[in-house]
């Protein structure tokens, strides 16, 4: 009968303490963890501009619609409104997906902003393509929505920062 070569080897048992890269986290583990800095006392300001910022968005929805309605009929009119609808509703998101990280840990603010982002943008470039592809005789109003509603909600959002932060 023929030996084989794991008869000829001996495997010893595996201990901790002997682990080299285990001796020095040992050490490390009584630390105490860091402090954290403290929550600001209202954290509403995050979203002190929503209000406003609404209240432009659905004027701004009124009067696209009410120029697509006039320029080429009710299906521009539609799509012009769901522009600036698209436009307010993922403006809005991501302001409130930012605050809510910033207050629960503010380390968390880049990557949940950024997997927003990811997120918000895939899903109105689906959208969009979907719509480019499609016979629809309100894509290009919609287009027209959605470059106003970018527009006038990123004007009024910077007068905003700049009214608030303005020194007195």
């Amino acid at each position: 009968m023929r030996r084989s070569r794991s008869d000829d080897l001996e495997i010893e048992p595996y201990d901790p303490a002997l682990d080299p890269t285990l001796r020095d986290k040992d050490e490390d583990d009584d630390r105490p963890l860091p402090d954290l800095p403290p929550l600001p006392a209202d954290p509403r300001w995050r979203v002190a501009h929503l209000p406003f910022l609404t209240a432009v968005a659905f004027a701004l929805l009124l009067c696209a619609a009410s120029v697509g309605f006039l320029v080429s009929g009710p299906t521009a009119g539609l799509g012009a409104a769901i522009g600036v609808l698209i436009v307010t509703i993922s403006y809005t998101m991501s302001t409130l997906v930012i605050a809510w990280a910033d207050t629960v840990r503010p380390a968390l603010l880049m990557p949940v902003a950024l997997l927003t982002y990811v997120l918000k943008y895939s899903v109105l470039g689906v959208v969009l393509a979907y719509g480019v592809a499609s016979d629809w005789r309100g894509k290009d109003a919609l287009g027209w929505g959605i470059v106003a509603g970018v527009v006038v909600w990123t004007g009024v959002q910077a007068w905003w920062i700049h009214r608030v932060s303005r020194p007195k």
